[in-house]
């Protein structure tokens, strides 16, 4: 099925905008973007006027609690942190999620069309993340990408929770003892298998270490969920000793050491920006930090955290960090290119361009100003989110089986 949505102003984020321009989808995916006459629309195309609207790419969200940790239902939703193991890179966050949760559908209604959703911070090693459509029947349906990152947590979270045990780690030298011995064992795990493997010999496997092989050998990034500025350090360091992929996660503090997060190419996912001074590690929260640190020359992405912050806010934490210094391109870039690339997402979505997922996002204008909204959403060019101006609200395209 070839779907044309025509006569829009198109933002690829990639390239350069295009007024009256035409997006053309075949099977789920982009085929071509450009001006009118550029694009060449078959007879039997499906038209979709996107006059007077904004077209972009789907919002992902790169640091997501979706379906994990269920809003409003208590511990029976909560599914975020298996806090009984320090060491939890066997655990998936695939394993626990709700795509029924009400989360989903306020993404499509903010534009949010792929997140990566990720064991919480309670565990110096919390689990594997996963990306998925905002849209799907299932999580079978939703995933396109199954292997993405291994969740790790510094600071106060995983101090406090085994801490509060009795039980290593309860200091800031015992959550980087814990990483530290974790990847080492990995290492010597590693040497184990390849000489079995050489003698055709049999071998035990461990789902912990070989998810940690994984992160070792580039398979999968380190996302390193880290307020203060002195963690930022610890994490590089740790990164630096077992030659990992490090993506920062929160970065609260990351305006602080910006020259050092650019000089060693650490890309930083910052948020959630809407929130409150509710412990130590955000007494420096600022919305002033996103522009310092894109300025400095660090790739930002920014998160919600959903659902520390609703997940349908993502634009506007977007919208107000440019309010407070930075370059509304930049802002756009955030929630686009930019996670994808740190993650490994970048060849399936991220931007309007021919060979991507066709995630396309109708907006009522600029999606920076708050007044605006998404009219209507495609998720592998498939339409499931239109906002119905007559009732006032939006409609999405059930998940659910339905009799004929």
């Amino acid at each position: 099925m070839m779907i044309a949505i025509v006569g829009g102003y198109v933002v690829p984020v990639d390239g350069d905008p295009v007024d009256g321009g035409t997006v053309l989808v075949e099977d789920g995916r982009i085929v071509a973007v450009g001006a009118e006459a550029d694009v060449d629309v078959p007879d039997d195309a499906e038209l979709v006027d996107a006059a007077g609207a904004w077209v972009l790419p789907g919002f992902i969200d790169a640091h997501a609690h979706l379906g994990v940790s269920e809003e409003g239902e208590g511990w029976s939703g909560d599914d975020v942190n298996e806090m009984t193991d320090p060491n939890g890179a066997r655990f998936r966050a695939i394993d626990g999620i709700d795509p029924y949760e009400a989360g989903f559908d306020d993404a499509l209604s903010g534009g949010v069309t792929s997140v990566v959703i990720k064991p919480g911070s309670g565990n110096p090693i919390g689990g594997q993340t996963v990306a998925l459509k905002t849209w799907g029947r299932t999580a079978l349906d939703a995933v396109f990408a199954e292997a993405v990152s291994v969740k790790s947590a510094l600071g106060e979270n995983p101090k406090r929770i085994y801490g509060e045990k009795n039980q290593l780690p309860s200091t800031r030298l015992g959550v980087a003892a814990v990483i530290r011995e974790a990847f080492t064992k990995a290492r010597n795990y590693r040497a184990r298998r390849e000489h079995a493997r050489a003698g055709n010999k049999p071998f035990d496997t461990d789902l912990t270490m070989e998810t940690l092989v994984k992160v070792l050998d580039g398979e999968l990034a380190w996302d390193q969920h880290v307020h203060r500025a002195d963690d930022m350090v610890t994490a590089i360091r740790l990164a630096d000793e077992f030659g990992y992929r490090l993506v920062i996660n929160h970065g609260t503090e990351g305006h602080l050491i910006a020259d050092l997060l650019a000089e060693r190419d650490v890309p930083v996912i910052i948020g959630p920006l809407f929130i409150a001074r509710h412990k130590v590690e955000l007494r420096n929260l600022t919305l002033r930090a996103p522009g310092i640190l894109a300025r400095a020359g660090v790739r930002i992405a920014i998160t919600t955290d959903h659902p520390a912050v609703p997940i349908n806010f993502l634009i506007h934490q977007a919208a107000l960090s440019v309010k407070d210094g930075l370059e509304p391109e930049t802002a756009l870039r955030a929630l686009t290119v930019n996670p994808a690339a740190m993650l490994g997402l970048e060849h399936r979505v991220g931007a309007l361009k021919p060979g991507l997922d066709a995630d396309v996002v109708l907006w009522s204008g600029d999606p920076l100003d708050v007044m605006n909204r998404a009219l209507r959403v495609f998720v592998s060019g498939r339409e499931v989110y239109r906002f119905d101006e007559t009732r006032n609200e939006g409609v999405v395209e059930s998940r659910l089986y339905q009799e004929n």
